[in-house]
């Protein structure tokens, strides 16, 4: 059934005047190639819908980075220097933490000296977390930071001058365009201080029909994942998306290594946004995510323009992903 502006009653229109997330998608939807921003996906139904997204064979990102996690746990806590001085744990994008509490329960049983630091848009997931560290972990110094990644970052540097170790996990840096990647480990670069640490996630460039399927699976949970975000602007921002004239495509150019999904305009429609009538052609498209894949030598080259070194790249049996570990060298 069509979302319609009946069910738009979270929030009056000056309170939609003064939303990050309003302003961000009109933005992206007024661009010649119109796009909306992944970040935005995450609401509780889409936190549920990314969760069955994970479980799906198709998607092997999941299943390779758990185990690193699982199997290489004690390779991973060296690399990071676990038996050295206090340190905090800030995790970007913490999600429900199916692969840290791993890390989280061999530190522990190590008696290490860390506190747990998740950072994720999404309140509703970090709940989760936190119930699943406390239920598991009791012991763990866990203190959540809902919000943007950077500047969770720096909160989390005003809450303490120990040594940090960010945590970047699930393919996540792929969302960014290489370029918006270097400028990210750039800024997170000059948040740290030498010798803290940096542990990203990094889907390899592989078999491009293996990567395709992942963004493009048969039950089609990825599609409704897509397709979720036209219903949160829907009901939060008072659009009238009818979603039903929406089809999702995935495309990966395993020359790059991009990997993209859209929304495609089965019809000829206007969409109106809160005044703003956006005009869509039959066939026109909304740019929804960038899945980017990287060669292990593109990844040395990401860590330098960064100011890191990378100390270990632990891969899963098949290769397919690697856990890039990465220390800020001296200025």
């Amino acid at each position: 059934m069509k979302d319609t502006q009946d069910t738009f009653v979270q929030k009056t229109n000056a309170q939609v005047a003064d939303d990050k997330f309003y302003w961000e998608v009109l933005e992206g939807l007024t661009k010649k190639q119109k796009s909306l921003p992944s970040k935005y996906f995450y609401d509780a139904k889409g936190d549920r819908l990314f969760q069955q997204i994970m479980e799906c064979p198709e998607y092997y990102l999941t299943r390779c980075e758990l185990e690193i996690f699982t199997d290489r746990t004690a390779d991973l806590a060296a690399a990071i220097g676990f038996n050295h001085e206090p340190f905090d744990i800030i995790e970007l994008g913490a999600g429900d933490g199916t692969k840290t509490i791993y890390l989280l329960e061999y530190l522990a049983n190590h008696h290490t000296d860390f506190r747990y630091l998740p950072v994720d848009i999404s309140a509703n997931i970090l709940t989760e977390l936190e119930l699943l560290v406390h239920a598991r972990l009791p012991k763990v110094n866990i203190q959540m930071l809902a919000g943007e990644y950077l500047d969770m970052i720096s909160e989390a540097r005003m809450l303490s001058d120990r040594r940090k170790v960010i945590l970047f996990l699930g393919g996540n840096i792929g969302n960014l365009t290489p370029n918006e990647a270097g400028d990210f480990y750039r800024e997170i670069g000059r948040q740290l201080q030498p010798g803290d640490s940096m542990v990203t996630g990094f889907d390899l460039m592989k078999n491009p029909h293996i990567v395709k399927a992942a963004y493009d699976d048969a039950r089609g949970i990825t599609k409704a994942f897509n397709l979720n975000l036209l219903h949160r602007i829907n009901k939060e921002l008072g659009a009238d998306f009818d979603v039903n004239l929406f089809e999702h495509y995935c495309s990966y150019n395993p020359e790059n290594g991009a990997c993209k999904s859209y929304l495609v305009s089965t019809v000829q429609q206007k969409v109106n946004l809160q005044g703003t009538v956006v005009h869509f052609e039959e066939g026109e498209t909304i740019l929804m995510e960038i899945s980017q894949k990287y060669s292990p030598e593109s990844i040395i080259a990401l860590a330098a323009s960064g100011g890191f070194e990378v100390v270990a790249s632990l891969k899963d049996k098949k290769g397919w992903f690697t856990d890039s570990v990465w220390r800020l060298a001296e200025q």
